[in-house]
């Protein structure tokens, strides 16, 4: 194996064990959601984004809370409505 695989699976590893952090800084929520700067910031300055600014400057988001806004909206797959509406069904019929 050669340094530069070596050291590419050494920065892997960092950023997978930086998402086990309950607090992230705003580079690592960057990393987390995929979001480049640019937009993450214009999410934070809409309020659009959960985050914190201790003391103003510096912005810090909670792992938990950018969790659930990532996976708001969900759209059901074919599978699921079909099994909504079966259940559906059967508690018509009782």
């Amino acid at each position: 194996m050669d340094t530069t695989t070596i050291l590419d699976r050494l920065d892997r590893i960092e950023q997978l064990l930086s998402f086990q952090k309950e607090v992230l800084s705003f580079e690592e929520a960057c990393a987390y959601t995929g979001f480049s700067r640019s937009y993450l910031y214009k999410l934070t300055a809409s309020g659009d984004i959960p985050h914190s600014k201790p003391k103003g400057k510096l912005i810090y988001f909670e792992r938990a809370k950018l969790n659930v806004w990532l996976l708001q909206n969900p759209i059901r797959g074919q599978f699921e409505i079909e099994e909504e509406a079966l259940r559906h069904a059967f508690k018509l019929q009782k």
